[in-house]
């Protein structure tokens, strides 16, 4: 199972309002990437480096929403589905990162860590699976 950690500064981007994680708010997209996130300091979008290829079609929008309960604020987003398409990813992408369209620099909020480096073949599909949620805060 992949690992999760947040980018330091998106705690800073979600109390000065950068963030807007209700589905009326803001878009957050996903990326595949094969540099290792520096979470201290990486911030926005291009300080990753995004697979390459013509099977790699991009970032993916995660419609995302929010909502709160009980003083339990609870992100969601939908499964998002990659598809090698036109020839093979033949990468070595191994990371996946939310971050805001929305905000100016595409302003990076948390990553996950597959631990091995992963390739597909034309067709093949690759799924993010944030389960019940993606992020909470209590």
């Amino acid at each position: 199972m992949a690992s999760f950690t947040k980018y330091q500064d998106a705690v800073q981007q979600m109390w000065t309002a950068i963030h807007n994680l209700t589905a009326a708010g803001h878009t957050f997209r996903a990326v595949i990437h094969t540099d290792a996130p520096t979470v201290a300091t990486d911030d926005e979008l291009a300080d990753l480096t995004q697979i390459s290829g013509t099977g790699y079609p991009g970032s993916n929008d995660i419609q995302n929403d929010m909502s709160e309960a009980s003083g339990t604020a609870t992100a969601t987003a939908v499964d998002v589905v990659w598809t090698a398409g036109a020839s093979d990813w033949t990468s070595t992408a191994r990371y996946i990162t939310v971050y805001n369209d929305t905000s100016t620099g595409d302003k990076l909020f948390g990553a996950w860590d597959y631990g091995t480096t992963f390739a597909l073949v034309n067709t093949e599909t690759f799924t993010l699976d944030f389960g019940a949620s993606f992020a909470t805060l209590t």
